[in-house]
């Protein structure tokens, strides 16, 4: 199987120069980071939670995930500012494009009733958010050891200056947007 920056590189590069027009090879989109973030609420009362959640994130990802903290406090939700409530993690170069080979084409077709994911979840500015309902669907994580299913948001930012040069680069990459 072609490694996905090979791809990009040799395949899907030209036909991006074809379709929108491009003068220069630096005009075409290319994908600059993907954030994997985890909001962990429960840890507010139970910081074991953290824990877990950073070692399925650290799987996932393989990359250490950082922990995220509360910027102020909400006395509803029992937050106090600066208190830990989340793990994300920022992948580029190498492990970005093998983490998205492995998203594509290993994981969200292990999505139950699996359809294909949105193609209105772009930011305007040619980014794109996805929200995973549970860690289970990737291969590194083991169903015995799960202690609670969590979900995730998966963004990946592009250079893309609109949304459809966006959509094409992801659907170039093999991302399995709804018919």
């Amino acid at each position: 199987m072609a490694r996905l920056k090979d791809r990009y590189l040799n395949e899907i590069t030209p036909a991006l120069i074809q379709k929108f027009n491009y003068t220069t090879v630096m005009q075409v989109p290319k994908i600059e980071k993907v954030v994997i973030n985890m909001g962990v609420g429960e840890a507010v009362s139970n910081s074991k939670v953290l824990d877990t959640a950073v070692e399925d994130l650290q799987k996932i990802a393989g990359q250490k995930p950082v922990v995220t903290r509360s910027k102020k406090a909400i006395a509803g939700f029992k937050l106090r500012e600066n208190m830990p409530i989340g793990v994300k993690v920022t992948l580029r170069g190498e492990r970005m494009y093998h983490f998205l080979d492995k998203l594509f084409n290993v994981s969200l077709p292990r999505v139950r009733d699996f359809r294909g994911i949105s193609n209105k979840a772009f930011d305007g500015r040619g980014n794109y958010t996805l929200g995973l309902k549970e860690q289970l669907i990737f291969p590194e994580i083991e169903y015995d050891k799960v202690d609670k299913v969590r979900g995730m948001d998966i963004v990946i930012v592009t250079t893309a200056k609109s949304d459809e040069e966006a959509r094409e680069l992801l659907t170039q990459l093999g991302a399995p947007f709804v018919k």
